[in-house]
């Protein structure tokens, strides 16, 4: 077997011209991307799921081929709660790592220039250090409630690697911490916390119910990232940065779960009561990246959660009135 090393490490990657692969392009991260890369002057590639299955190897490498991309960012996902994540694990796993093994292999094959594999911070130990620095990845037992999902995301960071350092690919890893914006989900079963908390709470004030229940202690601390937030961050990576080992992407704060639906109940007005439901999970007791990394780089988040959330509220509320519109026509 020949190394070949990588030795991308300085060189930047102007993506102006270029043809831009972004797969998930429908998704939270995948329209963000999209959204921002539309400011880069490059040729935006998407391709619809009903087109092409990211999960079949023959069908991804075919259109590959055909397009021939430069650059692509690996924003497709099977995603979830810990509810999802709990009932559906064969899903999580292979569907997550079929599409990164996939798309790598195909990258490789047609001489892609530059891929970004698109994580999450359940990579690391539920139990590790906060914040959690990228050295803390395989150090310590995952979190249960979503094992699944972050195996197939760290076999993709590994492949990444595998790639650049035995082929001389330029495959980079991002991991940014939980995310929320336009186009969230907000399926009442596999929505994550954040959009679930809004349309729980807005349902409440919409039906005048005096308190809203709530999964676990209300304790755990997480950390939130606008969509939009993130996209400007990978775009600053694909363009700046080409290390082996992956970079986290975070807020810098933290919240409460408890205080979370406190400031959601602020912005949408709902003025009852909170009470919480002890026999279901918490989940990881606290995840806050360490991004002085990504800092060190010249970036930060720029949308605060009160602004990303009351933005996030209208969006819903716009789309929903469009949907009801629709069906009544």
């Amino acid at each position: 077997m020949t190394i070949v090393g990588h030795d991308h490490e300085h060189a930047d990657f102007p993506l102006r011209g270029k043809r831009v692969f972004v797969a998930g392009h429908a998704g939270l991260v995948g329209s963000a991307l999209v959204r921002r890369l539309r400011t880069e002057d490059c040729i935006i590639l998407t391709v619809p799921h009903g087109e092409v299955d990211l999960t079949r190897q023959v069908e991804t490498e075919r259109w590959m081929r055909a397009e021939r991309p430069e650059a692509v960012f690996v924003a497709a996902a099977r995603v979830g709660g810990i509810a999802a994540n709990a009932r559906y694990p064969v899903e999580f796993f292979y569907e997550n790592t079929m599409m990164g093994c996939n798309i790598m292999h195909a990258a490789h094959e047609v001489g892609v220039r530059k891929l970004m594999w698109l994580g999450s911070s359940c990579i690391y130990p539920r139990d590790a250090h906060q914040p959690l620095r990228e050295e803390m990845l395989l150090t310590g037992p995952l979190e249960p409630t979503n094992e699944a999902y972050a195996i197939a995301k760290i076999a993709g960071i590994k492949l990444a690697q595998f790639y650049s350092r035995q082929y001389g690919d330029c495959f980079i890893s991002a991991m940014p911490t939980n995310l929320y914006g336009p186009n969230d989900n907000f399926d009442p079963e596999t929505s994550h916390v954040l959009p679930a908390l809004i349309r729980r709470i807005h349902e409440a004030k919409v039906n005048g119910a005096p308190s809203v229940t709530l999964w676990g202690t209300g304790r755990p601390l997480r950390e939130f990232l606008h969509v939009d937030d993130l996209a400007d961050a990978c775009v600053h990576l694909m363009k700046h940065y080409s290390g082996l080992e992956h970079v986290n992407i975070g807020a810098g704060q933290e919240i409460s779960i408890r205080d979370l639906a406190s400031l959601i109940a602020e912005i949408i007005g709902y003025g009852g009561q909170f009470a919480y439901d002890t026999t279901r999970p918490d989940g990881t007791p606290r995840k806050r990246l360490d991004t002085s990394r990504m800092e060190a780089m010249g970036w930060r988040a720029r949308i605060s959660l009160r602004e990303g959330i009351s933005d996030l509220y209208v969006h819903w509320l716009v789309k929903g009135e469009a949907r009801e519109a629709a069906a009544s026509a």
